[in-house]
């Protein structure tokens, strides 16, 4: 029988689920913004997958953020027949999302100098 998870754990996982909706849309802009051509879900989950950790093995959390995204106008997306398989939804960021990706990086490092300076003078 398998023991059940304690609080910390159960802490742990809410404070990395809370911490990784707001990363992964971050990376998802990051990585279309890194190229000018157009990527599928699963080149966009590979390419994340190098990166360990961002999506953490849920490939699946990826395309309800694709769709948020072009939903904002920060991606625009269009579909193409596969020689193999169903058709792909390929991913492109737009000017919008450029600006957006900017934002948020500066919006980013300035969260994650803030929170460093807290936690590296705390535990000095």
């Amino acid at each position: 029988m398998a023991e059940a998870p304690d609080d910390s754990d159960l802490q742990l996982r809410k404070f990395q689920k809370e911490l990784s909706a707001g990363t992964v849309s971050l990376a998802l802009l990051a990585v279309l913004g890194s190229t000018d051509e157009p990527m599928y879900g699963y080149q966009i989950a590979k390419r994340l997958e190098l990166l360990d950790g961002v999506l953490s093995g849920k490939q699946s959390a990826l395309y309800p953020v694709l769709r948020n995204l072009s939903a904002a106008g920060l991606l625009d997306s269009h579909v193409e027949p596969s020689v193999a398989g169903p058709p792909r939804r390929y991913y492109r960021i737009t000017e919008a999302g450029r600006t957006t990706l900017q934002q948020w990086t500066a919006a980013w490092r300035a969260t994650r100098d803030s929170v460093d300076a807290v936690l590296e003078g705390l535990c000095q």
